[in-house]
């Protein structure tokens, strides 16, 4: 397959998805968020596979790549429901942190625009520590932050699951049409070697 066809385009996707995953990666942990966290590790590594996959034609790989695209896609669509509080899901809760923490979005106290008030914590002497209160004047609320991330990631898989199945459709036509041909049988070589040797004995028992 030529530089320019499907594969490459499945390469330049799979490398996309990489760097989003990676970007997306380092600001969940930044907030504490254990459920996308190890959802994200898990897509890094499915994409890698199908990034080799599609680098050393291997079709089962891309398989495994466009299976978890359609997972990867729920997933998201869930992260929106969930930040857009869809269906009785709160953005508020501790869902994502399984619990743990009280911890929320990175980009609640981060995102652009965003002046974070603190003051000093009563009743503990001795002690320089400070306590949030509040966080004003942003610019863009963190949950359509967190929505528009994971709408590029649904966008991202849904071309790669539509690439991937092409590819894979034209790595078993080639296959197919290899193994058609006598790539992987060497009976037919035995039929070639055989052929002059026949033209050779027919000769010899031409009439003079």
């Amino acid at each position: 397959m030529g530089c320019c066809t499907g594969r490459c385009t499945l390469i330049f996707l799979c490398t996309l998805q990489l760097l989003a995953a990676l970007e997306r990666q380092v600001f969940d942990f930044l907030g504490y968020q254990w459920a996308p966290i190890l959802a994200n590790f898990l897509h890094i590594i499915i994409v890698i596979l199908g990034l080799f996959g599609t680098i050393q034609y291997r079709p089962r790989y891309i398989v495994v790549y466009a299976i978890w695209t359609a997972v990867w896609v729920t997933w998201n669509i869930f992260i929106i429901c969930f930040y857009l509080e869809v269906g009785g899901l709160s953005k508020d809760s501790e869902l994502l942190t399984f619990n743990i923490s009280r911890h929320q979005s990175w980009w609640s106290e981060n995102g652009p625009g965003c002046v974070r008030k603190e003051a000093s914590m009563s009743g503990i002497k001795g002690l320089d520590s400070h306590s949030y209160i509040s966080v004003i004047g942003c610019a863009l609320e963190y949950r359509y932050i967190e929505v528009m991330h994971s709408s590029f990631q649904i966008l991202i898989a849904l071309v790669g699951f539509v690439y991937a199945c092409y590819v894979v459709s034209v790595f078993t036509e080639e296959e197919d049409s290899f193994d058609f041909i006598g790539g992987f049988d060497p009976f037919p070589l035995y039929h070639v070697n055989e052929k002059p040797t026949n033209l050779l004995f027919k000769q010899t028992y031409l009439p003079a």
